[in-house]
Protein backbone atom coordinates (compact mmCIF):
# COMPACT_ATOMS: atom_id res chain seq x y z
CA UNK A 1 0.00 0.00 0.00
CA UNK A 2 1.47 3.24 -1.00
CA UNK A 3 1.09 6.17 1.27
CA UNK A 4 -0.49 9.50 0.15
CA UNK A 5 2.03 12.49 -0.44
CA UNK A 6 2.38 14.64 2.25
CA UNK A 7 0.77 18.38 0.24
CA UNK A 8 2.73 21.22 1.34
CA UNK A 9 0.59 23.64 3.64
CA UNK A 10 2.32 27.09 2.87
CA UNK A 11 4.80 28.86 0.51
CA UNK A 12 7.91 27.90 0.93
CA UNK A 13 9.32 31.17 1.01
CA UNK A 14 6.88 31.74 4.23
CA UNK A 15 9.46 31.63 7.35
CA UNK A 16 8.56 29.30 10.31
CA UNK A 17 6.61 31.89 12.50
CA UNK A 18 3.99 32.17 9.51
CA UNK A 19 3.69 28.26 8.97
CA UNK A 20 2.68 28.49 12.15
CA UNK A 21 -0.46 29.37 13.74
CA UNK A 22 -0.55 31.05 17.04
CA UNK A 23 -3.22 32.34 18.62
CA UNK A 24 -3.34 35.99 19.44
CA UNK A 25 -4.33 36.54 22.93
CA UNK A 26 -6.95 39.44 24.13
CA UNK A 27 -5.80 42.69 23.82
CA UNK A 28 -4.84 44.35 27.37
CA UNK A 29 -7.08 47.12 28.84
CA UNK A 30 -5.52 50.43 27.63
CA UNK A 31 -6.46 53.30 29.70
CA UNK A 32 -4.65 56.15 27.80
CA UNK A 33 -2.91 57.67 31.04
CA UNK A 34 -4.70 57.88 34.13
CA UNK A 35 -7.95 58.79 33.73
CA UNK A 36 -8.15 57.67 30.02
CA UNK A 37 -11.09 55.59 29.38
CA UNK A 38 -10.54 51.83 29.24
CA UNK A 39 -11.02 49.95 25.64
CA UNK A 40 -13.60 47.50 25.29
CA UNK A 41 -12.97 44.57 25.42
CA UNK A 42 -15.37 43.46 22.92
CA UNK A 43 -14.05 46.18 19.85
CA UNK A 44 -10.66 44.62 20.73
CA UNK A 45 -11.60 40.88 20.54
CA UNK A 46 -13.70 41.48 16.55
CA UNK A 47 -10.13 43.43 15.55
CA UNK A 48 -8.25 40.95 16.63
CA UNK A 49 -10.59 38.55 14.74
CA UNK A 50 -10.50 40.67 11.89
CA UNK A 51 -6.68 40.59 11.47
CA UNK A 52 -6.69 36.59 12.25
CA UNK A 53 -9.13 36.29 9.50
CA UNK A 54 -7.25 38.86 6.81
CA UNK A 55 -3.87 36.83 7.73
CA UNK A 56 -5.66 33.50 7.43
CA UNK A 57 -6.95 34.70 3.82
CA UNK A 58 -3.14 35.78 2.56
CA UNK A 59 -2.09 32.48 3.60
CA UNK A 60 -4.58 30.34 1.42
CA UNK A 61 -3.98 32.92 -1.20
CA UNK A 62 -0.46 32.00 -1.34
CA UNK A 63 -1.22 28.27 -0.89
CA UNK A 64 -3.12 28.48 -3.48
CA UNK A 65 -0.81 30.56 -5.75
CA UNK A 66 1.67 27.67 -4.73
CA UNK A 67 -0.52 24.91 -6.23
CA UNK A 68 -1.76 26.14 -9.15
CA UNK A 69 2.00 27.18 -9.63
CA UNK A 70 3.09 23.37 -9.13
CA UNK A 71 -0.53 21.82 -11.40
CA UNK A 72 -1.18 21.34 -14.64
CA UNK A 73 -1.87 23.68 -16.60
CA UNK A 74 -3.01 24.05 -20.08
CA UNK A 75 -2.48 26.99 -22.30
CA UNK A 76 -6.07 27.34 -22.39
CA UNK A 77 -6.22 27.94 -18.47
CA UNK A 78 -7.64 24.31 -18.07
CA UNK A 79 -5.66 22.40 -15.27
CA UNK A 80 -5.25 18.57 -16.21
CA UNK A 81 -5.65 16.31 -12.76
CA UNK A 82 -2.79 14.33 -12.00
CA UNK A 83 -1.71 11.11 -10.17
CA UNK A 84 -0.10 12.92 -7.33
CA UNK A 85 -3.28 15.07 -6.88
CA UNK A 86 -5.44 12.54 -6.78
CA UNK A 87 -3.53 9.56 -5.34
CA UNK A 88 -5.64 8.50 -2.74
CA UNK A 89 -8.34 7.94 -5.47
CA UNK A 90 -6.06 5.24 -7.67
CA UNK A 91 -5.19 1.59 -7.53
CA UNK A 92 -2.38 2.54 -5.48
CA UNK A 93 -3.62 3.35 -2.52
CA UNK A 94 -5.92 0.61 -2.30
CA UNK A 95 -5.41 -1.41 1.21
CA UNK A 96 -3.22 -4.24 0.64
CA UNK A 97 -6.61 -6.93 1.57
CA UNK A 98 -8.42 -4.99 -1.35
CA UNK A 99 -5.44 -5.72 -4.02
CA UNK A 100 -5.02 -9.32 -3.10
CA UNK A 101 -9.00 -9.60 -3.32
CA UNK A 102 -9.16 -8.41 -6.77
CA UNK A 103 -5.95 -10.36 -7.87
CA UNK A 104 -7.51 -13.38 -6.78
CA UNK A 105 -10.74 -12.50 -8.84
CA UNK A 106 -8.06 -12.14 -11.84
CA UNK A 107 -6.31 -15.32 -10.49
CA UNK A 108 -9.35 -17.30 -11.41
CA UNK A 109 -10.27 -15.24 -14.45
CA UNK A 110 -6.61 -16.07 -15.88
CA UNK A 111 -7.52 -19.78 -14.92
CA UNK A 112 -10.71 -20.00 -16.69
CA UNK A 113 -9.17 -18.15 -19.75
CA UNK A 114 -6.75 -20.86 -20.25
CA UNK A 115 -8.96 -23.87 -19.27
CA UNK A 116 -11.17 -23.28 -22.50
CA UNK A 117 -8.07 -23.37 -24.24
CA UNK A 118 -6.42 -27.04 -22.76
CA UNK A 119 -9.58 -28.53 -21.71
CA UNK A 120 -10.71 -29.26 -25.67
CA UNK A 121 -7.73 -31.53 -26.16
CA UNK A 122 -10.15 -33.85 -24.01
CA UNK A 123 -12.48 -33.52 -26.29
CA UNK A 124 -10.68 -34.68 -29.62
CA UNK A 125 -11.53 -38.42 -29.72
CA UNK A 126 -15.51 -37.75 -28.93
CA UNK A 127 -15.27 -34.55 -31.62
CA UNK A 128 -13.68 -37.10 -34.49
CA UNK A 129 -16.02 -39.82 -33.81
CA UNK A 130 -19.19 -37.50 -34.08
CA UNK A 131 -18.32 -35.74 -36.74
CA UNK A 132 -16.51 -38.67 -39.03
CA UNK A 133 -13.28 -36.55 -39.53
CA UNK A 134 -9.73 -36.98 -38.41
CA UNK A 135 -8.21 -36.63 -34.66
CA UNK A 136 -5.96 -34.44 -36.63
CA UNK A 137 -8.45 -32.27 -38.33
CA UNK A 138 -10.44 -31.97 -34.91
CA UNK A 139 -7.25 -30.18 -33.50
CA UNK A 140 -7.66 -27.12 -36.01
CA UNK A 141 -10.45 -26.10 -33.00
CA UNK A 142 -7.64 -25.76 -30.31
CA UNK A 143 -5.18 -24.67 -32.95
CA UNK A 144 -7.14 -21.93 -34.27
CA UNK A 145 -8.25 -20.66 -30.74
CA UNK A 146 -4.69 -20.43 -29.45
CA UNK A 147 -3.65 -18.63 -32.30
CA UNK A 148 -6.84 -16.37 -31.88
CA UNK A 149 -6.05 -15.65 -28.03
CA UNK A 150 -2.76 -14.55 -29.28
CA UNK A 151 -4.15 -11.81 -31.24
CA UNK A 152 -7.29 -10.91 -29.15
CA UNK A 153 -4.46 -10.10 -26.19
CA UNK A 154 -3.17 -7.28 -28.39
CA UNK A 155 -6.23 -5.94 -29.97
CA UNK A 156 -8.04 -5.85 -26.15
CA UNK A 157 -5.10 -4.05 -24.80
CA UNK A 158 -5.19 -0.29 -25.71
CA UNK A 159 -9.23 -0.38 -25.35
CA UNK A 160 -8.34 -1.34 -21.57
CA UNK A 161 -5.98 1.36 -21.17
CA UNK A 162 -9.01 4.13 -23.04
CA UNK A 163 -12.12 3.08 -21.44
CA UNK A 164 -10.87 0.67 -18.54
CA UNK A 165 -10.08 -2.80 -17.29
CA UNK A 166 -13.36 -3.16 -15.72
CA UNK A 167 -15.80 -3.00 -18.86
CA UNK A 168 -13.17 -4.56 -21.35
CA UNK A 169 -12.78 -7.81 -18.75
CA UNK A 170 -16.27 -7.81 -18.72
CA UNK A 171 -17.03 -7.64 -22.37
CA UNK A 172 -14.10 -10.17 -23.22
CA UNK A 173 -15.63 -12.72 -20.68
CA UNK A 174 -19.35 -11.84 -21.84
CA UNK A 175 -18.20 -12.84 -25.66
CA UNK A 176 -15.76 -15.86 -24.28
CA UNK A 177 -19.13 -16.98 -22.63
CA UNK A 178 -21.49 -16.67 -25.38
CA UNK A 179 -19.35 -18.38 -27.95
CA UNK A 180 -19.35 -21.52 -25.85
CA UNK A 181 -22.71 -21.61 -26.48
CA UNK A 182 -22.99 -22.59 -30.21
CA UNK A 183 -19.54 -24.94 -29.44
CA UNK A 184 -21.85 -26.71 -27.28
CA UNK A 185 -24.35 -27.36 -29.95
CA UNK A 186 -22.51 -27.23 -33.22
CA UNK A 187 -24.31 -28.97 -35.57
CA UNK A 188 -21.06 -29.34 -37.97
CA UNK A 189 -17.38 -29.12 -37.04
CA UNK A 190 -17.27 -25.74 -39.58
CA UNK A 191 -19.65 -23.99 -36.87
CA UNK A 192 -17.31 -25.38 -34.13
CA UNK A 193 -14.05 -24.26 -35.68
CA UNK A 194 -15.18 -20.71 -36.46
CA UNK A 195 -17.09 -20.43 -32.90
CA UNK A 196 -13.63 -21.19 -31.61
CA UNK A 197 -12.32 -18.68 -33.51
CA UNK A 198 -14.07 -15.93 -32.78
CA UNK A 199 -13.68 -17.07 -28.73
CA UNK A 200 -9.57 -16.93 -28.92
CA UNK A 201 -10.14 -12.99 -30.29
CA UNK A 202 -12.76 -12.15 -27.95
CA UNK A 203 -10.34 -13.11 -24.92
CA UNK A 204 -8.43 -10.47 -23.42
CA UNK A 205 -5.66 -12.38 -21.42
CA UNK A 206 -2.84 -11.13 -19.91
CA UNK A 207 -2.68 -8.48 -21.60
CA UNK A 208 -5.14 -6.78 -19.44
CA UNK A 209 -4.74 -8.43 -16.12
CA UNK A 210 -0.95 -7.32 -16.21
CA UNK A 211 -2.15 -3.87 -16.58
CA UNK A 212 -4.32 -4.42 -13.45
CA UNK A 213 -1.02 -5.33 -11.59
CA UNK A 214 0.50 -1.57 -13.38
CA UNK A 215 -2.37 -0.27 -11.71
CA UNK A 216 -2.23 -0.79 -7.88
CA UNK A 217 1.56 -1.58 -7.61
CA UNK A 218 4.98 0.00 -8.68
CA UNK A 219 7.61 -1.69 -10.84
CA UNK A 220 9.84 -1.95 -8.24
CA UNK A 221 6.96 -3.19 -5.98
CA UNK A 222 5.17 -5.80 -7.99
CA UNK A 223 7.13 -8.73 -7.88
CA UNK A 224 4.61 -11.10 -5.52
CA UNK A 225 1.92 -9.90 -7.50
CA UNK A 226 3.77 -10.49 -11.31
CA UNK A 227 4.38 -13.76 -9.65
CA UNK A 228 0.87 -14.90 -8.43
CA UNK A 229 -0.97 -13.64 -12.48
CA UNK A 230 1.97 -15.76 -13.94
CA UNK A 231 0.54 -18.87 -11.54
CA UNK A 232 -2.54 -18.42 -12.30
CA UNK A 233 -1.44 -19.06 -16.14
CA UNK A 234 0.48 -21.82 -16.44
CA UNK A 235 -1.58 -23.34 -13.76
CA UNK A 236 -4.85 -22.90 -15.54
CA UNK A 237 -3.41 -24.65 -18.54
CA UNK A 238 -2.81 -27.33 -16.49
CA UNK A 239 -6.12 -27.82 -15.11
CA UNK A 240 -7.38 -29.14 -18.65
CA UNK A 241 -5.87 -32.34 -18.70
CA UNK A 242 -5.97 -32.83 -14.83
CA UNK A 243 -10.08 -32.58 -14.91
CA UNK A 244 -10.32 -33.60 -18.95
CA UNK A 245 -10.07 -37.16 -18.37
CA UNK A 246 -12.67 -37.48 -15.80
CA UNK A 247 -14.97 -35.39 -18.09
CA UNK A 248 -14.05 -37.46 -20.90
CA UNK A 249 -14.63 -40.10 -19.39
CA UNK A 250 -17.95 -39.50 -17.92
CA UNK A 251 -19.53 -37.30 -19.92
CA UNK A 252 -20.08 -36.84 -23.67
CA UNK A 253 -18.23 -33.63 -26.09
CA UNK A 254 -21.08 -31.41 -25.17
CA UNK A 255 -20.31 -31.25 -21.62
CA UNK A 256 -16.43 -29.95 -22.31
CA UNK A 257 -18.03 -26.56 -23.74
CA UNK A 258 -21.13 -26.61 -21.25
CA UNK A 259 -18.18 -26.90 -18.10
CA UNK A 260 -16.22 -23.91 -20.13
CA UNK A 261 -19.43 -21.80 -19.72
CA UNK A 262 -20.08 -22.94 -16.28
CA UNK A 263 -16.72 -21.60 -15.29
CA UNK A 264 -16.48 -18.70 -17.48
CA UNK A 265 -19.81 -16.83 -16.27
CA UNK A 266 -18.68 -17.98 -12.49
CA UNK A 267 -15.90 -15.93 -12.96
CA UNK A 268 -17.72 -13.51 -14.70
CA UNK A 269 -19.97 -13.23 -12.10
CA UNK A 270 -17.66 -12.66 -9.41
CA UNK A 271 -15.76 -9.70 -11.34
CA UNK A 272 -19.30 -8.19 -11.69
CA UNK A 273 -19.53 -7.54 -7.94
CA UNK A 274 -15.98 -8.11 -6.29
CA UNK A 275 -13.74 -5.91 -8.72
CA UNK A 276 -13.55 -2.05 -9.08
CA UNK A 277 -12.05 -0.10 -12.20
CA UNK A 278 -8.02 -0.12 -11.12
CA UNK A 279 -7.04 2.24 -14.60
CA UNK A 280 -5.20 5.30 -13.75
CA UNK A 281 -6.86 7.32 -16.53
CA UNK A 282 -10.15 5.85 -15.78
CA UNK A 283 -9.82 7.44 -12.08
CA UNK A 284 -8.49 10.31 -12.87
CA UNK A 285 -11.42 11.30 -14.98
CA UNK A 286 -13.97 10.08 -12.36
CA UNK A 287 -12.17 12.11 -9.95
CA UNK A 288 -11.83 15.56 -12.45
CA UNK A 289 -15.78 15.13 -12.84
CA UNK A 290 -16.70 14.74 -9.41
CA UNK A 291 -14.18 17.90 -8.83
CA UNK A 292 -16.23 19.93 -10.96
CA UNK A 293 -19.47 18.81 -9.88
CA UNK A 294 -18.65 19.82 -6.61
CA UNK A 295 -17.29 23.22 -7.81
CA UNK A 296 -13.46 23.38 -9.18
CA UNK A 297 -15.13 23.74 -12.71
CA UNK A 298 -11.91 24.01 -14.34
CA UNK A 299 -10.60 20.81 -13.35
CA UNK A 300 -10.39 18.08 -16.10
CA UNK A 301 -9.06 14.49 -16.46
CA UNK A 302 -5.75 13.34 -18.71
CA UNK A 303 -8.65 11.43 -21.06
CA UNK A 304 -10.94 14.23 -21.09
CA UNK A 305 -8.82 17.03 -23.06
CA UNK A 306 -7.51 14.46 -25.55
CA UNK A 307 -7.75 14.95 -29.56
CA UNK A 308 -8.45 12.60 -31.63
CA UNK A 309 -8.56 10.25 -28.61
CA UNK A 310 -9.64 6.92 -30.69
CA UNK A 311 -7.94 7.94 -34.00
CA UNK A 312 -7.48 4.79 -36.22
CA UNK A 313 -3.43 5.83 -36.87
CA UNK A 314 -2.92 5.84 -32.88
CA UNK A 315 -4.93 2.93 -32.37
CA UNK A 316 -2.76 1.32 -34.90
CA UNK A 317 0.42 2.66 -33.81
CA UNK A 318 -0.46 0.82 -30.25
CA UNK A 319 -1.48 -2.05 -31.66
CA UNK A 320 1.23 -2.48 -33.59
CA UNK A 321 3.76 -1.52 -30.87
CA UNK A 322 4.12 -5.38 -29.70
CA UNK A 323 4.70 -6.74 -32.81
CA UNK A 324 7.39 -4.07 -33.80
CA UNK A 325 9.04 -4.92 -30.28
CA UNK A 326 8.89 -8.33 -30.98
CA UNK A 327 11.02 -8.57 -34.20
CA UNK A 328 13.57 -5.43 -33.60
CA UNK A 329 14.44 -5.76 -29.71
CA UNK A 330 16.90 -8.61 -28.97
CA UNK A 331 15.92 -8.63 -25.98
CA UNK A 332 12.28 -8.96 -26.35
CA UNK A 333 12.49 -11.32 -29.54
CA UNK A 334 14.86 -14.15 -27.50
CA UNK A 335 13.26 -14.13 -24.44
CA UNK A 336 9.75 -14.18 -25.57
CA UNK A 337 11.14 -17.34 -27.84
CA UNK A 338 12.03 -18.94 -24.90
CA UNK A 339 8.93 -18.22 -23.00
CA UNK A 340 6.76 -19.20 -25.86
CA UNK A 341 8.96 -22.72 -26.22
CA UNK A 342 8.84 -23.74 -22.81
CA UNK A 343 4.83 -22.91 -23.09
CA UNK A 344 4.57 -25.17 -26.47
CA UNK A 345 6.13 -28.07 -24.51
CA UNK A 346 3.26 -27.87 -22.38
CA UNK A 347 0.46 -28.12 -24.98
CA UNK A 348 3.00 -31.12 -26.65
CA UNK A 349 2.98 -32.55 -23.33
CA UNK A 350 -0.66 -32.69 -23.72
CA UNK A 351 -0.59 -35.29 -26.15
CA UNK A 352 2.43 -37.17 -25.61
CA UNK A 353 1.37 -38.05 -21.77
CA UNK A 354 -1.37 -40.14 -23.49
CA UNK A 355 1.04 -42.80 -25.14
CA UNK A 356 3.72 -42.03 -22.55
CA UNK A 357 1.33 -43.71 -19.59
CA UNK A 358 -0.57 -46.05 -21.81
CA UNK A 359 2.70 -48.10 -21.24
CA UNK A 360 2.27 -48.62 -17.86
CA UNK A 361 -2.17 -48.93 -18.54
CA UNK A 362 -2.59 -45.61 -17.63
CA UNK A 363 -6.61 -45.11 -17.84
CA UNK A 364 -7.84 -42.14 -19.16
CA UNK A 365 -8.81 -40.50 -16.00
CA UNK A 366 -5.00 -41.67 -14.52
CA UNK A 367 -3.44 -39.87 -17.51
CA UNK A 368 -5.24 -36.43 -16.45
CA UNK A 369 -4.08 -37.72 -13.01
CA UNK A 370 -0.29 -37.69 -13.85
CA UNK A 371 -0.79 -34.18 -14.77
CA UNK A 372 -0.89 -33.10 -11.05
CA UNK A 373 3.27 -33.27 -11.23
CA UNK A 374 2.86 -30.58 -13.74
CA UNK A 375 1.15 -28.97 -11.22
CA UNK A 376 3.37 -29.45 -8.34
CA UNK A 377 6.25 -28.34 -10.41
CA UNK A 378 4.43 -24.78 -10.85
CA UNK A 379 3.71 -24.70 -7.20
CA UNK A 380 7.68 -25.56 -6.16
CA UNK A 381 8.63 -22.83 -8.38
CA UNK A 382 6.51 -20.19 -6.88
CA UNK A 383 7.31 -20.56 -3.77
CA UNK A 384 10.73 -20.84 -5.05
CA UNK A 385 10.35 -17.14 -6.13
CA UNK A 386 8.92 -16.00 -2.82
CA UNK A 387 12.62 -15.64 -1.05
CA UNK A 388 14.57 -14.52 -3.95
CA UNK A 389 11.53 -11.36 -4.54
CA UNK A 390 11.47 -10.68 -0.76
CA UNK A 391 15.41 -9.97 -0.87
CA UNK A 392 15.13 -7.58 -4.20
CA UNK A 393 11.93 -5.93 -2.65
CA UNK A 394 14.25 -5.00 0.55
CA UNK A 395 17.11 -3.68 -1.29
CA UNK A 396 14.64 -1.50 -3.96
CA UNK A 397 13.63 0.57 -1.09
CA UNK A 398 16.89 0.94 0.39
CA UNK A 399 18.11 2.27 -3.07
CA UNK A 400 16.20 1.98 -6.00
CA UNK A 401 19.35 2.12 -8.25
CA UNK A 402 21.27 -0.65 -6.50
CA UNK A 403 19.74 -3.29 -8.77
CA UNK A 404 20.16 -3.24 -12.48
CA UNK A 405 16.70 -4.84 -14.57
CA UNK A 406 18.99 -8.11 -15.23
CA UNK A 407 19.08 -8.80 -11.62
CA UNK A 408 15.42 -9.92 -11.96
CA UNK A 409 16.89 -13.03 -14.11
CA UNK A 410 19.54 -13.84 -11.67
CA UNK A 411 17.07 -16.86 -9.74
CA UNK A 412 16.21 -17.94 -13.94
CA UNK A 413 20.03 -18.84 -14.72
CA UNK A 414 19.72 -22.04 -11.93
CA UNK A 415 16.18 -22.87 -12.99
CA UNK A 416 15.85 -22.64 -17.01
CA UNK A 417 18.83 -25.48 -17.22
CA UNK A 418 15.97 -27.75 -15.61
CA UNK A 419 14.04 -27.56 -18.69
CA UNK A 420 16.90 -29.43 -20.62
CA UNK A 421 17.59 -31.30 -18.11
CA UNK A 422 13.41 -32.44 -17.67
CA UNK A 423 13.23 -33.40 -21.32
CA UNK A 424 15.98 -35.74 -21.99
CA UNK A 425 15.10 -37.57 -18.74
CA UNK A 426 11.36 -37.52 -19.99
CA UNK A 427 12.80 -38.87 -23.24
CA UNK A 428 14.56 -42.02 -22.36
CA UNK A 429 12.46 -42.73 -18.90
CA UNK A 430 9.22 -43.03 -21.54
CA UNK A 431 10.80 -46.88 -22.19
CA UNK A 432 8.55 -48.36 -20.30
CA UNK A 433 7.88 -51.44 -18.08
CA UNK A 434 9.51 -53.09 -21.04
CA UNK A 435 12.96 -51.68 -20.03
CA UNK A 436 12.06 -52.05 -16.01
CA UNK A 437 11.23 -48.41 -15.84
CA UNK A 438 8.84 -46.96 -13.19
CA UNK A 439 6.48 -44.56 -13.93
CA UNK A 440 7.67 -42.37 -11.57
CA UNK A 441 10.76 -41.47 -13.36
CA UNK A 442 9.18 -39.35 -16.40
CA UNK A 443 6.52 -37.69 -13.34
CA UNK A 444 9.39 -36.33 -11.76
CA UNK A 445 11.52 -35.00 -15.08
CA UNK A 446 7.92 -33.23 -16.40
CA UNK A 447 7.79 -31.75 -12.61
CA UNK A 448 11.41 -30.69 -13.31
CA UNK A 449 10.13 -29.34 -16.87
CA UNK A 450 7.40 -27.04 -15.30
CA UNK A 451 9.66 -25.65 -13.05
CA UNK A 452 12.05 -24.23 -15.89
CA UNK A 453 8.13 -23.45 -17.70
CA UNK A 454 7.32 -21.20 -14.68
CA UNK A 455 10.76 -19.65 -14.18
CA UNK A 456 10.72 -18.52 -17.51
CA UNK A 457 7.89 -16.87 -17.87
CA UNK A 458 8.07 -15.16 -14.70
CA UNK A 459 11.22 -14.03 -14.70
CA UNK A 460 11.05 -12.61 -18.55
CA UNK A 461 8.01 -10.97 -17.53
CA UNK A 462 9.60 -9.35 -14.50
CA UNK A 463 12.61 -8.50 -16.57
CA UNK A 464 10.46 -6.86 -19.41
CA UNK A 465 8.49 -4.85 -17.09
CA UNK A 466 11.60 -3.27 -15.24
CA UNK A 467 13.54 -2.79 -18.70
CA UNK A 468 10.64 -1.35 -20.74
CA UNK A 469 9.01 0.93 -18.07
CA UNK A 470 5.85 2.41 -19.88
CA UNK A 471 6.20 0.41 -22.87
CA UNK A 472 6.52 -2.58 -20.65
CA UNK A 473 2.85 -3.66 -21.91
CA UNK A 474 3.89 -4.18 -25.27
CA UNK A 475 7.18 -6.02 -24.56
CA UNK A 476 5.32 -8.36 -22.26
CA UNK A 477 2.64 -8.37 -25.08
CA UNK A 478 5.15 -9.52 -27.63
CA UNK A 479 5.98 -12.58 -24.98
CA UNK A 480 2.51 -13.61 -24.44
CA UNK A 481 2.05 -13.27 -27.97
CA UNK A 482 4.68 -15.47 -28.20
CA UNK A 483 3.72 -18.26 -26.13
CA UNK A 484 0.06 -18.60 -27.34
CA UNK A 485 1.03 -18.65 -31.29
CA UNK A 486 3.43 -20.93 -30.54
CA UNK A 487 1.48 -23.01 -28.32
CA UNK A 488 -1.16 -23.07 -30.71
CA UNK A 489 1.05 -24.20 -33.55
CA UNK A 490 1.89 -26.63 -30.91
CA UNK A 491 -1.10 -28.67 -31.28
CA UNK A 492 -1.04 -29.17 -34.30
CA UNK A 493 2.39 -30.64 -34.50
CA UNK A 494 2.52 -32.96 -31.36
CA UNK A 495 1.12 -35.77 -31.71
CA UNK A 496 3.02 -36.43 -35.65
CA UNK A 497 5.92 -35.40 -33.85
CA UNK A 498 5.32 -38.58 -31.27
CA UNK A 499 4.58 -40.84 -33.59
CA UNK A 500 6.03 -40.75 -36.66
CA UNK A 501 9.98 -40.90 -35.78
CA UNK A 502 10.69 -44.63 -35.52
CA UNK A 503 10.45 -47.18 -33.01
CA UNK A 504 11.47 -45.18 -30.10
CA UNK A 505 9.05 -41.88 -31.87
CA UNK A 506 8.19 -41.29 -28.02
CA UNK A 507 12.03 -40.94 -26.56
CA UNK A 508 13.23 -39.29 -29.79
CA UNK A 509 10.52 -36.21 -29.99
CA UNK A 510 11.35 -35.08 -26.31
CA UNK A 511 15.02 -35.75 -27.44
CA UNK A 512 14.91 -33.51 -30.13
CA UNK A 513 13.12 -30.80 -28.01
CA UNK A 514 15.50 -31.06 -25.48
CA UNK A 515 18.02 -29.70 -27.92
CA UNK A 516 16.38 -26.93 -29.10
CA UNK A 517 15.53 -26.09 -25.62
CA UNK A 518 19.32 -25.77 -25.03
CA UNK A 519 19.74 -23.68 -27.70
CA UNK A 520 16.85 -21.24 -26.52
CA UNK A 521 18.08 -20.75 -23.15
CA UNK A 522 21.36 -19.85 -24.23
CA UNK A 523 19.96 -16.37 -24.69
CA UNK A 524 19.09 -16.34 -20.57
CA UNK A 525 23.18 -16.10 -19.59
CA UNK A 526 23.89 -13.32 -22.69
CA UNK A 527 21.18 -10.99 -21.59
CA UNK A 528 21.95 -11.39 -17.85
CA UNK A 529 25.71 -10.89 -17.96
CA UNK A 530 25.46 -8.03 -21.33
CA UNK A 531 22.21 -6.80 -20.75
CA UNK A 532 23.30 -3.28 -19.56
CA UNK A 533 25.17 -2.97 -23.18
CA UNK A 534 22.34 -4.60 -25.00
CA UNK A 535 20.51 -2.33 -23.70
CA UNK A 536 22.03 0.41 -24.16
CA UNK A 537 21.17 0.57 -27.89
CA UNK A 538 17.55 -0.08 -27.62
CA UNK A 539 15.76 3.33 -28.38
CA UNK A 540 13.08 2.24 -25.88
CA UNK A 541 15.68 0.83 -22.73
CA UNK A 542 17.19 4.43 -23.26
CA UNK A 543 14.07 6.49 -22.99
CA UNK A 544 12.98 4.54 -20.33
CA UNK A 545 16.48 4.63 -18.68
CA UNK A 546 16.66 8.57 -18.20
CA UNK A 547 12.76 8.93 -17.08
CA UNK A 548 14.11 6.51 -14.46
CA UNK A 549 16.87 8.48 -13.46
CA UNK A 550 14.75 11.72 -13.44
CA UNK A 551 11.38 9.65 -11.71
CA UNK A 552 13.85 8.42 -8.96
CA UNK A 553 15.26 11.71 -8.35
CA UNK A 554 12.17 14.50 -8.20
CA UNK A 555 9.27 12.16 -6.90
CA UNK A 556 8.74 12.25 -3.50
CA UNK A 557 6.22 8.94 -3.18
CA UNK A 558 6.78 7.13 -1.06
CA UNK A 559 7.40 3.14 -1.59
CA UNK A 560 4.26 1.08 -1.44
CA UNK A 561 3.10 -2.32 -0.16
CA UNK A 562 2.64 -5.48 -1.52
Amino acid sequence: MFKLPATPRTNSSHSSSENTAVPEPLPARNTDGAGGRPRSRTVGHEAAQLQAAVQNAKEKQDIAGEGLENRNVLPDGRVVLTEEEAYSKLGFSFPTWKKWTILSVIFAIQCSMNLNSSLYANAVGQLATHFSISEQAVRVGQMDFLIAYAFGNELWAPWSEELGRWPILQLSLFLVNIWQIPCALAPNFGTMVVCRLLGGLSSAGGSVTLGMIADMWSPEEQQFAVAFIVFSSVGGSVLGPIFGGIIETHLDWHWNFWIQLIVGVTVQAVHFFFVPETCARVLLDREAKRLRESGEDNVWGPSEIEKNRFAPRKILTIWLRPFSMLLFEPIVLFLSLLSGFSDALIFTFLQSFSPVFEQWNFSVEMQGVAFVTIAIGYCIAYISFIPFIWKQRNQLRKDPHSLQPEARLYWLLYTAPLEPIGLFGFAWTSLGPAHHVHWIAPMIFAAMIAIANYAIYMATIDYMIQAYGPYSASATGGNGFARDFLAGIAAMYSVPLYTNLGPYSLEWASTLLGCISVLVTIPIFVFYFHGPAIRARSKFAQEIGQKHEHLVAETKLPTGQA
